[in-house]
């Protein structure tokens, strides 16, 4: 995770403008039903592709995006979501590691719910000093760890909604606060509630649109922006995702189907 999440703190601080992640976790309070979203902002050279895996006898089948080999975010079987966005730099937690090879996907192999996870980064020690995660799963409870001045900190949701994007939750005055694509969110979330409605799975797709990030390209002509946009209907089991804000170019799955397989898969994106 750390190594990724420094090279985007790269693309950030580059020339081409802010290019950082959005991450929701949304239910709708009418319904009950759970959602989550994520734009993935990244330099465009890499490859990505989503990979399934599916159920063993001491693991959970499980669907990751995500490039070399490397989960960036995803959801299991249980309904376990996670992803992460970078933030600005910290020092080293006391006592804790940088994690090691793909720790989402072990996460999301082994954990059922947010406690789960929670539990896991704590049992192994693992410390981010530039990032921070979101964890929700389908009983409506979700959570971000962040690590701040040498702490570990949990922001539990509150309310209907959990949000990141590249600002320390508790302790905004780190950097990157204000961030317009939070407040675009928080706005749209605001506009959809005043109507007293039930709220769709289309809407909170749209409630991420606010966040994307066009194609811009830097003085020695790398290109980057909104890699792909995840959509997650948690409690329908139903993913959506969307690579470079081309609806073209769609992926569309029904995971209690996709968790069924005994195979394991990869989609590429292109």
């Amino acid at each position: 995770m750390k190594k990724y999440l420094i090279a985007l703190l790269l693309l950030i601080s580059s020339g081409i403008g802010s290019k950082a992640c959005s991450i929701l976790y949304f239910i709708d309070k009418s319904t009950g039903k759970i959602y989550a979203v994520n734009n993935e902002d990244y330099w465009y050279d890499v490859k990505p592709y989503i990979k399934i895996m599916p159920a063993k006898k001491d693991e959970l089948a499980r669907l990751w995006y995500g490039w070399d080999d490397f989960a960036q975010g995803g959801i299991n079987q249980e309904g376990l979501f996670f992803d992460g966005a970078v933030t600005p730099d910290q020092k080293n937690t006391k006592g804790c590691k940088s994690p090691k090879g793909n720790t989402g996907n072990k996460i999301l192999a082994t954990c059922k719910t947010v406690e789960d996870a929670l539990k896991f980064i704590e049992a192994k020690n693992i410390c981010l000093t530039n990032g921070h995660l979101l964890f929700g799963d389908k009983t409506g409870n979700a959570a971000v760890v962040e690590w701040v001045n040498g702490e570990r900190k949990i922001i539990r949701i509150s309310g209907d909604h959990l949000m990141v994007t590249n600002f320390l939750l508790s302790d905004p005055t780190q950097g990157n606060y204000p961030c317009r694509r939070y407040e675009a969110m928080d706005q749209e979330i605001k506009r959809l509630e005043s109507l007293a409605q039930p709220i769709s799975f289309k809407d909170v797709g749209n409630i991420g649109a606010k966040a994307v990030q066009p194609k811009m390209v830097a003085s020695d002509g790398k290109e980057g922006g909104t890699l792909y946009s995840t959509f997650i209907y948690i409690s329908d089991m139903e993913f959506v995702l969307i690579y470079k804000l081309d609806n073209k170019k769609m992926t569309k799955l029904n995971l209690n189907d996709v968790f069924k397989q005994t195979n394991e898969q990869i989609i590429y994106l292109n």
